[in-house]
């Protein structure tokens, strides 16, 4: 029988994809991530509800290093973190392998709603679910190395009511739990004073308009994105929109007219599927945050990690920090953090 390692959370998407995956013939284990939020009793009574064997990954000062210490380092150089994208990368999919190694299991799974597939060369591709849920953008930072261990089961549900659905004929305990819709270390969604209980250096400073006139003053660069027009606090005969960020001289730099861009730079390149990139450019539709639709583009690698992308037509608010996701219809080619 074919061995996986689960990412069991405690919720209902990780349950029921235990039982999808037994149905599909693989021997089940648990894995539940220890990050220090006081989940691992709830994700243990699911293990047992389920009958399914959990081991908890003690990942506190990875977890510290790699994605809380990140996503405060953004935000103090002005950028806009994608903590799940960091943490997929360099903890939660680290962990899953790490233990699959030590009990000798071939695959990994997640929760996930996205899909593998293979392409005539029998290579790991990831791709879009089936779902309107998908969240293959939160999985475009993992190595192709990693996704051919992957098993994603709810990538062909049609939506997150046939998964609920699915767990109360099963009985699992967390049919109706609700899903977690903020950064997970900050629950109660106050960025502002979490990055403020850490000693975050996020000082007062100025509003000014693009020619550098002073129009106020703003509570601290963390509390703004490019883009923004609520919550500026400033009194205008138009609607002023958030239009740089400046680090170097902490000023909010605001605009009568939205911010749309043409090209933006990325780094931190990954492939998914890196024969897309061989000639040394590609065209794909491209998605520059979470919440967002794709717009076509053409990618064109820089060396280094880097790429430039060129939109058809240019795409509002790109802002530095977030990732952008390159997609060939459901494919997903690959990403990077956007620079400007």
């Amino acid at each position: 029988m074919k061995k996986v390692v689960l990412g069991l959370s405690g919720g209902v998407d990780s349950a029921v994809s235990a039982r999808l995956l037994r149905e599909q013939g693989y021997e089940v284990y648990g894995l539940y991530m220890d990050v220090g939020l006081g989940g691992a009793a709830e994700a243990q009574r699911v293990a047992d509800a389920i009958n399914v064997p959990l081991y908890i990954a003690h990942q506190e000062e990875t977890f510290e290093r790699e994605v809380r210490s990140y996503f405060q380092h953004e935000y103090e150089s002005a950028r806009t973190p994608n903590p799940c994208v960091v943490c997929n990368r360099k903890v939660k999919f680290v962990s899953l392998c790490q233990y699959a190694d030590e009990i000798g299991a071939q695959y990994i799974a997640t929760g996930h709603y996205a899909r593998i597939g293979h392409d005539t060369q029998d290579r790991a591709l990831l791709m879009r679910a089936r779902s309107p849920k998908d969240q293959s953008y939160m999985l475009a930072n993992l190595p192709r190395s990693v996704l051919e261990r992957c098993v994603f089961p709810l990538g062909e549900a049609a939506d997150k009511a046939e998964v609920r659905e699915l767990a109360r004929k099963s009985q699992i305990p967390v049919a109706e739990k609700k899903d977690s819709m903020d950064v997970c270390f900050i629950q109660d969604g106050d960025y502002s004073a979490w990055l403020e209980s850490r000693g975050a250096a996020l000082p007062e400073g100025n509003f000014v308009d693009e020619t550098g006139r002073v129009l106020g003053r703003h509570k601290g660069l963390h509390h703004y994105t490019v883009g923004q027009r609520k919550g500026l606090g400033i009194a205008s005969t138009g609607r002023l929109f958030v239009h740089e960020l400046r680090q170097d001289t902490n000023e909010v730099v605001l605009s009568l007219s939205d911010v749309f861009r043409e090209k933006i730079t990325v780094s931190g390149l990954n492939l998914c599927a890196p024969e897309y990139a061989e000639s040394g450019s590609f065209d794909c539709q491209a998605r520059v945050r979470y919440s967002k639709h794709s717009d076509p583009a053409t990618v064109r690698l820089l060396g280094n990690g880097q790429a430039e992308v060129t939109f058809v037509q240019p795409v509002r608010a790109p802002a530095a920090g977030q990732f952008a996701v390159f997609y060939d219809g459901e494919i997903v080619i690959g990403g990077g953090f956007i620079d400007g």
